[in-house]
């Protein structure tokens, strides 16, 4: 498979994520490999909204087969918040500390501390439109754990491990993480349409 696809993102912790969970099986391009600069505003509601406003603005304006993504953390006990404001909870300058110590707050005394990554991935190709979602479930810790990942990792372990994923490392949280659930299927989607 030799498909080149634009991952229209300016995390950087996203795209080495996704780099490395996809591996050579795509060429992967980023926003500053087309030497664009825009920060896409994520305007929409919804998870799927703002991984399509990502993905559309790219198409529109380089013509370039490309996807968006979009994830959020709802935690049940709070309604599924922080959800679609996840990136921003605390605030507009995306302060990953900031947003944990938030949730924190807001679960002291919560006995119920279930919670999910939830991962949208819009893919545009060929001026097609395609949806893909990841979920993994797990429970909000206490405290803080952990080096290695980001935004909401150190205080989220997910089902069946005693680790956070700061803790589990890249290697194994990119085989069971909510946005390599996701890219899978957008891997395994592309493959099938490979071989029509």
């Amino acid at each position: 498979m030799k498909n080149k696809l634009v991952f229209s993102t300016n995390n950087a912790h996203k795209l080495e994520e996704v780099s490395l969970i996809l591996g050579d099986k795509i060429e992967l391009l980023s926003l500053k490999d087309i030497h664009c600069d825009v920060d896409v505003p994520e305007t929409e509601n919804t998870l799927e909204g703002n991984a399509l406003l990502k993905a559309e603005y790219v198409y529109k304006n380089y013509g370039l087969n490309c996807f968006g993504d979009d994830t959020g953390l709802e935690i049940e006990a709070l309604n599924n918040e922080p959800g679609v404001y996840s990136a921003r909870y605390a605030g507009e300058d995306k302060n990953s500390q900031a947003n944990m110590l938030k949730v924190l707050h807001k679960l002291e005394g919560k006995e119920n501390r279930k919670a999910q990554f939830r991962t949208a991935i819009a893919l545009i190709l060929d001026g097609e439109k395609y949806l893909f979602e990841g979920i993994i479930k797990g429970e909000i810790i206490k405290e803080k754990r952990g080096e290695s990942g980001f935004g909401y990792d150190p205080i989220f372990i997910p089902e069946g491990y005693d680790q956070t994923f700061a803790q589990l490392g890249n290697d194994v949280k990119n085989k069971i993480s909510h946005r390599a659930l996701a890219i899978n299927k957008l891997c395994e989607f592309l493959r099938s349409i490979d071989k029509k």
